[in-house]
């Protein structure tokens, strides 16, 4: 029997391990916290990311609790234009948002029963030697595999052992994100969707529609989801005063802002210090003896938020796995197998950071002279970016 350990009970170890599951791995999943982490708000998923789940037998249950995004297009603070919404063509598939409870609720559903998860392991120490399997240790205790997936998030134990020329850096903003469930949420005019996104000077807000209000089918955890970021470090106070200040800072942008803003209860809002990895590390794969271990998701490729690829790139990343694993065994083909992957995902995982960082560069103009530079290139360099970003993510396709 092959055997597989994913470190990190995230969206992204939990879709690998169901992935190796399905193609015959023993898996065991080990996860630092006492029970698996559940983010309370939403994600939005472009096509790559939908490709890659449906590939790896989710599309059933994804299919359920997803909405899809009609293009909204983006707006300045004052409400004019700076890209237009554009009608899809025939072929176009539109991004979907989910609540990440329930895509960790398909998640769970699709383990099968080849995966056991263990709580409350805080991995500190990873064993590689030409000689020997790969192992991961928690003080005294040792687990040993044919594979090992690091799966444990921007913060990595085992990426800081494997690849220490990565480094984790502030990406020089902060976010806030909020779901407001149907009931507490405003009721807007039909010329005042929630659906859009705005960009100010060092400032941008994203909203969309979870669901439709008072629909009896898909998610029970419907409402509007929206991510607010403001360049400059996570503020200290608590929640309450945070979305005071958000009021604040927002307080002129066009509608349905504040009223989405005023319809935010403190208990809502999760604040994240955004981060990335500086550079990426050199490699995704790392042999020892007849197997190997892999980074995967954030632990790889932690990126800002802004153009929304960093589920997506670990879900690649798990239907990637899942073809270069699919017929491996302990020796030779699985360490080729390992190098195929690397291979593989590092050169596609640089090309989308590389676009996230333009769009943060975009986003995090300061000064005078700065801002009136960017404002004057917006509606050249916004299209352009998205445009590429559109193209580069659904080119992609699953392995086969």
């Amino acid at each position: 029997m092959r055997t597989a350990i994913v470190v990190g009970a995230g969206i992204g170890g939990l879709a690998a391990a169901g992935a190796l599951a399905r193609t015959g791995w023993q898996v065991t999943v080990l996860e630092r916290g006492d029970r698996v982490p559940v983010d309370r708000a939403a994600l939005i998923l472009w096509p790559n990311g939908v490709r890659a789940l449906r590939s790896l037998g989710l599309g059933d249950g994804l299919r359920a609790i997803a909405t899809p995004l009609r293009d909204r297009g983006v707006r300045r603070p004052d409400g004019q234009w700076l890209v237009q919404p554009r009608q899809p063509g025939p072929d176009t598939q539109p991004p979907i948002v989910v609540h990440r409870e329930d895509l960790h609720d398909a998640l769970i559903a699709g383990l099968g029963e080849g995966v056991e998860i263990r709580t409350g392991v805080a991995i500190d120490t990873v064993r590689l030697h030409a000689g020997d399997r790969p192992a991961v240790g928690v003080g005294r205790q040792r687990f040993e595999a044919d594979l090992i997936v690091a799966a444990d998030g921007i913060d990595s134990v085992l990426r800081r052992h494997l690849a220490p020329e990565a480094s984790v850096v502030s990406s020089g903003c902060a976010a806030w994100r909020a779901v407001i469930p149907w009931y507490r949420a405003p009721r807007l005019p039909d010329d005042l969707p929630p659906n859009g996104e705005t960009l100010g000077a060092g400032y941008r807000f994203v909203a969309v529609s979870l669901g439709e209000r008072g629909s009896a089918g898909g998610s029970s955890r419907g409402g509007i989801y929206w991510v607010a970021t403001a360049a400059g470090a996570p503020r200290p106070e608590s929640p309450a005063v945070q979305l005071q200040l958000l009021r604040r800072w927002l307080a002129d942008w066009h509608a349905p802002i504040g009223e989405l803003l005023a319809a935010t209860e403190p208990e809502d809002l999760i604040q994240q210090e955004v981060r990335e990895l500086r550079p990426l590390p050199r490699q995704y794969g790392f042999g020892s003896g007849p197997g190997g271990v892999v980074l995967l998701g954030d632990a790889a490729h932690a990126m800002p938020h802004h153009l929304g690829q960093g589920a997506c790139l670990a879900f690649e990343d798990a239907a990637t796995l899942r073809s270069v694993m699919a017929e491996a065994v302990p020796g030779r083909t699985l360490t080729t197998a390992i190098e195929q992957y690397s291979r593989s995902r590092r050169p596609r995982t640089a090309t989308i950071v590389r676009q996230t960082r333009r769009m943060s560069a975009v986003i995090q103009a300061r000064g005078r002279l700065a801002l009136r530079a960017r404002d004057a290139a917006l509606g050249t360099i916004t299209p352009r970016l998205l445009g590429s970003v559109a193209t580069t993510a659904g080119e992609w396709r699953p392995p086969v």
